[in-house]
C-alpha cells in the first residue's frame, strides 16, 4: 500500500479544504461573450474594458461572499453563430452570468439561447446581462425573467433628442432617416417617424443599408444633400457611423446630425469641424455630472487610458447594479442562486452623477437618466485630439426619459 500512502500534512490540508468548502461558496464566474476581433472589435473591446473596470470595483469591495468574481472572456467574432458556440463553452466552463452588448443581432441569439437553456435546466439557470443590445424586441416579444437590459432603446433615444432639440429650434422641419438594416436600425426608423408630430418635422426620405458592409457612404451623403434635409437622424454605430462621418467631411455637408452614438471614439476626428452643431443622446456626460461625473471619468481614465464614452458608461453602471444586487444574495448550497440574484436585480438601485438608475420589473428595462449634448468647442472635455467635445444642453431624469413597457412582453416569472 506504500504507493497510496498520504502524509499527515496533506491529510490535514485536505480536511481543512473540506471544512473551508462548506463555509465558502464557489466563485462566481461571469462570461463576457463579445466581439473581440474583426471589423467591429473596437466596440467589443470597449465593452470588455468597462466590464473589467466594473468587476475590479466589485472585487475591491470584497467580491461576493468574500470571494472575487472571475471574468471569463470569449470572442464571438461578431456574429450570432459564433456567440451561440461561445455561450455553450462559457456554460461548460461554469459561468452563471453572461454579459454582452455589441450588436442586437448577437443579443437576440444569446437571450434566446439562455432562455432555452434555462427551460431545460431548472435550478441551474444562467443570467444574461445585456449591456448594449438596444433592439425593442429584446424587452418586447423576446423578454424573459433571466434577461436584463442596461442600455436604452430607440424610443428612449429619439424621445430625448426631440425633447431637447425642438425647444432650441435645432430640428428643422425636414428630417432624413438613415439606419442599419436590422432590428435596431428598423426600430430607429420607426421611432423617428413616431416622434415626427412631437418634433414638428416630416421625414423627407429614409434609408436602410447593410450592416458593416458599406465602405463608401458618399452616395448616401449625396442623397441627403439632394433631399435638402435640415437634420439627419441616425442610429448608426461602429464603422457605419465612422465612415458616414468621414464621407460627410469629404463632401462638406452642412446638414445637422442628431445621433445616438456620436460619442464613439473617432467620430469627431473623422468629421472635423463639420461635426460642430451635431447632437447626441447618451447616458453619460462627465460635464453634466459635475464633480462626481468628473471623478468617475478620471478614475476610469487612470485605469483604462481614456475617459468612459460611447457604451462604456452604461456598462459600468450595469456592473454597479450587479454589485449592489449581490450584496443581498447569500450562498445557496455553496453556490450563487441566479433566481435569487435576478429578484435582487429587479429592486436594485444605484446613484450616479446623472441621477438614479433602477430596473423595471415588468420587462427588465433599465430606467436611466439621459443627457443630450451638442458638439462644441466650448465643451469642457475635448475628444479625439480635437478642439471639440460634447457640451451638455439638457439632462432628463430616468422618469422623464422613460418610455412605456411594450405590450408584447409576456414575462413568465418563476413560481
Amino acid at each position: 500500500m506504500c504507493g497510496s500512502r498520504i502524509s499527515r500534512p496533506l491529510l490535514a490540508a485536505a480536511a481543512f479544504s473540506l471544512l473551508a468548502g462548506a463555509a465558502v461558496a464557489a466563485p462566481v464566474k461571469i462570461a463576457l461573450v463579445e466581439t473581440l476581433s474583426g471589423p467591429q472589435a473596437s466596440t467589443g473591446l470597449m465593452f470588455r474594458a468597462a466590464t473589467r473596470y466594473g468587476i475590479d470595483k466589485i472585487n475591491a469591495a470584497g467580491g461576493w461572499n468574500g470571494e472575487p468574481l472571475q471574468l471569463l472572456e470569449y470572442d464571438n467574432q461578431g456574429g450570432p453563430a459564433g456567440a451561440a458556440d461561445k455561450l455553450k463553452a462559457a456554460i461548460a466552463d461554469g459561468a452563471q452570468i453572461v454579459i454582452q452588448g455589441s450588436s442586437s443581432a448577437v443579443s437576440g441569439q444569446i437571450t434566446e439561447d439562455v432562455r432555452k437553456f434555462n427551460l431545460r435546466n431548472p435550478g441551474k439557470e444562467i443570467l444574461y446581462l445585456n449591456a448594449g443590445g438596444e433592439a425593442l424586441e429584446l424587452t418586447g416579444e423576446k423578454c424573459h425573467f433571466y434577461h436584463f437590459r442596461f442600455a436604452t432603446n430607440a424610443q428612449i433615444r429619439v424621445k430625448a433628442l426631440v425633447s431637447a432639440m425642438k425647444p432650441l429650434n435645432a430640428l428643422g422641419t425636414r428630417e432624413y432617416s438613415i439606419n442599419q438594416n436590422y432590428s435596431w436600425g428598423i426600430d430607429m426608423e420607426k421611432a423617428i417617424a413616431d416622434y415626427a408630430s412631437a418634433g414638428g418635422y416630416a421625414v423627407v426620405e429614409k434609408t436602410l443599408h447593410d450592416v458593416n458592409k458599406v465602405q463608401d457612404f458618399s452616395p448616401y451623403v449625396a442623397k441627403i444633400a439632394a433631399a435638402r434635409a435640415d437634420t439627419v437622424i441616425t442610429g448608426n454605430w461602429s464603422n457605419d457611423l465612422l465612415l458616414l462621418m468621414k464621407a460627410t467631411k469629404a463632401a462638406g455637408l452642412k446638414t445637422r446630425f442628431a445621433t445616438v452614438f456620436l460619442d464613439q471614439p473617432g467620430n469627431l476626428g473623422n468629421a472635423g469641424d463639420v461635426a460642430l452643431g451635431h447632437y447626441v443622446a447618451h447616458p453619460f456626460n462627465p460635464e453634466a455630472g459635475g464633480a462626481e461625473g468628473e471623478r468617475l471619468a478620471n478614475d476610469f481614465k487612470a485605469k483604462e487610458g481614456h475617459m468612459p464614452v460611447f457604451i462604456e458608461p452604461q456598462t459600468i453602471f450595469a456592473m454597479q447594479m450587479l454589485g449592489e444586487a449581490l450584496k443581498s444574495v447569500k450562498p445557496d448550497n455553496g453556490k450563487l442562486g441566479t433566481r435569487t440574484l435576478a429578484l435582487a436585480l429587479e429592486s436594485a438601485k444605484i446613484k450616479t452623477s446623472q441621477g438614479e438608475l433602477s430596473m423595471r420589473a415588468a420587462d427588465h428595462q433599465v430606467q436611466l437618466p439621459m443627457v443630450v449634448s451638442v458638439v462644441s468647442k466650448d465643451a469642457r472635455f475635448k475628444v479625439d485630439g480635437t478642439s471639440m467635445g460634447f457640451k451638455p444642453i439638457k439632462t432628463f431624469t430616468a422618469a422623464e426619459a422613460s418610455t412605456p413597457p411594450q405590450a408584447s412582453c409576456k414575462m413568465q416569472r418563476p413560481v
